[in-house]
């Protein structure tokens, strides 16, 4: 594979050029509001779980991958972009059943980090693929190279159900940070089709509402372990109780 080749797969990008695609890669500058929600909660409810921390700087990852990838358009920076993405989807599984499901198979989960990273890898080792991996296609090929992101879109539709059932207080976060990753997926999907009559596209909304998405599920990850302490803390109370 050529490392440097140039990508270009998005509406907005007509060149090689640096700021060639100027809104998609700005627009990255977004996920400062989620992650600085996320430290200032973090930071009032005296948060100590380093995996929560890690899961902070890989959302600010996501936002400078992005920026790369939409600056200087290669393939190198496509694999910089990607890869905080799906880090962070892998580490947020982990977390939340940790702390919202009450799960306790962490080798099990470990497994499926480790197997997700190497899937991963192994998808962008396969030159060929990897160059039209996310390609922008026809418009009646729907999905527009957005396919990958599904695995995405069921693990959210867990978690709110699992939600639902063990923390229902928190309910409304998993499901507006759900809702908004599908209406982000949308943006991403329809951004090919609608270069016609759109020459900016719709990419950038993906970025925006992927924000949304990323402020609600960081709260909801920092609010379930807040929960979980209470939970523990008057767990010897209620049972020193019916003593």
């Amino acid at each position: 594979m050529d490392w440097f080749a140039a990508v270009d797969i998005y509406c907005e990008r007509t060149s090689a050029h640096f700021w060639a695609e100027p809104v998609n890669a700005l627009s990255n500058f977004a996920v400062i509001l989620p992650v600085g929600w996320g430290i200032l909660t973090a930071r009032r409810l005296g948060e100590k779980d380093p995996l929560v921390w890690a899961l902070l700087a890989l959302a600010a990852m996501i936002g400078l991958g992005s920026f790369v990838f939409h600056t200087v358009a290669q393939r190198w920076s496509e694999l910089v972009d990607t890869l905080p993405i799906w880090s962070f989807l892998a580490l947020y599984a982990f977390v939340a059943a940790k702390r919202l499901l009450d799960w306790k198979l962490v080798g099990w989960h470990a497994v499926a980090l480790g197997a997700g990273t190497v899937l991963v890898l192994i998808f962008f080792a396969n030159g060929e693929d990897a160059a039209h991996a996310n390609e922008i296609l026809p418009a009646g090929e729907v999905l527009n190279g957005s396919a990958q992101y599904l695995p995405a879109i069921l693990g959210g539709a867990l978690v709110v159900a699992g939600v639902w059932w063990k923390r229902r207080a928190l309910w409304h976060l998993a499901a507006i940070s759900s809702l908004a990753f599908v209406l982000a997926l949308s943006m991403r999907t329809m951004d090919a089709a609608i270069c016609p009559t759109m020459s900016l596209g719709t990419h950038f909304m993906w970025h925006l509402l992927n924000c949304l998405s990323l402020g609600f599920a960081m709260q909801l990850i920092l609010r379930g372990g807040e929960a979980a302490q209470e939970a523990a803390r008057e767990t010897p109370s209620a049972a020193a109780f019916s003593r």
